[in-house]
């Protein structure tokens, strides 16, 4: 009898002791972080960060902060493919901000199709951080290159001036990433508003033009006098990239329209010219 009530004793201990394992809470610390600026776009006045937190449980963890929201609304966030220049599909989709306290927090270990990714494969995407205006309107009000493609403190930029068409000049300006790769943003004054007017560079100098097509940038829209362009390659494959830039022979054209192309609007040397 005494053996009966030792082993039922024994038993009671095990499964209480099992019992309290199972209720204990799993303790989830933060083992690095790195926080990303997030700038305001199309004159929103929407800025901020975003903080990425490394889990000791194998997640990330996103928190956002941002400024400039309006109380009561919902700001959809996600991660996308490529540069912000590029644009590119929704790689992560994270919990909307929230207007009247700015700030969202997304815990997540995949991406939304599946694919696991860790926060050292985080850092290294090749992605872009991107809030929207509202989930019926997705006009991007701040973004931000992360991962491979944030822009570096390192840059150059050339005068675009004024050719065929009077009172047009302006800057195209290049911006070291951490790939290597570059931004390319031209910013005209004076443009037609409404116009489309494709650039690129062409070998050679203004003074020898013209001169072939190297590089094809994004149409520089009229109205805002902005185009933006990821730079890795040329038009025939060659790799290029921010160092290349700076050593081309080249210059820059900004034409008319794609009619038009005899008509340039904006001019620069670039490179070693």
């Amino acid at each position: 009898m005494k053996t009966l009530k030792y082993l039922l004793l024994v038993l009671s201990i095990t499964l209480f002791t099992n019992c309290a394992d199972d209720d204990t809470p799993e303790v989830i610390t933060q083992l690095d972080s790195s926080i990303f600026t997030i700038n305001t776009f199309n004159s929103s006045g929407i800025s901020g960060n975003a903080e990425f937190i490394k889990n000791s449980n194998n997640t990330v963890t996103i928190v956002v902060n941002l400024s400039g929201t309006t109380d009561d609304e919902l700001y959809p966030a996600h991660i996308h493919f490529n540069t912000a220049a590029e644009t590119g599909g929704i790689a992560i989709s994270l919990v909307s901000v929230d207007g009247t306290t700015g700030q969202s927090e997304t815990t997540f270990s995949k991406l939304d199709d599946g694919t696991p990714i860790s926060y050292e494969e985080l850092l290294d995407f090749d992605g872009y951080f991107a809030v929207h205006l509202s989930e019926t309107d997705t006009e991007i009000v701040a973004q931000s290159d992360i991962g491979q493609n944030v822009l570096t403190s390192t840059s150059v930029s050339y005068p675009l001036n004024e050719a065929d068409v009077s009172d047009i000049s302006g800057t195209i300006t290049f911006t070291k990433r951490v790939n290597g790769e570059a931004l390319a943003v031209i910013a005209l004054t004076g443009s037609p508003s409404g116009g489309v007017h494709p650039a690129h560079i062409h070998s050679g100098s203004v003074a020898t033009a013209p001169g072939g097509i190297l590089f094809t940038f994004t149409s520089v829209d009229g109205t805002s006098g902005i185009s933006r362009t990821n730079i890795d390659a040329l038009n025939n494959g060659t790799p290029f990239g921010y160092d290349d830039v700076i050593a081309v022979d080249g210059y820059v054209n900004v034409h008319l329209s794609a009619t038009n192309l005899g008509v340039l609007i904006a001019q620069g040397n670039v490179g070693i010219n």
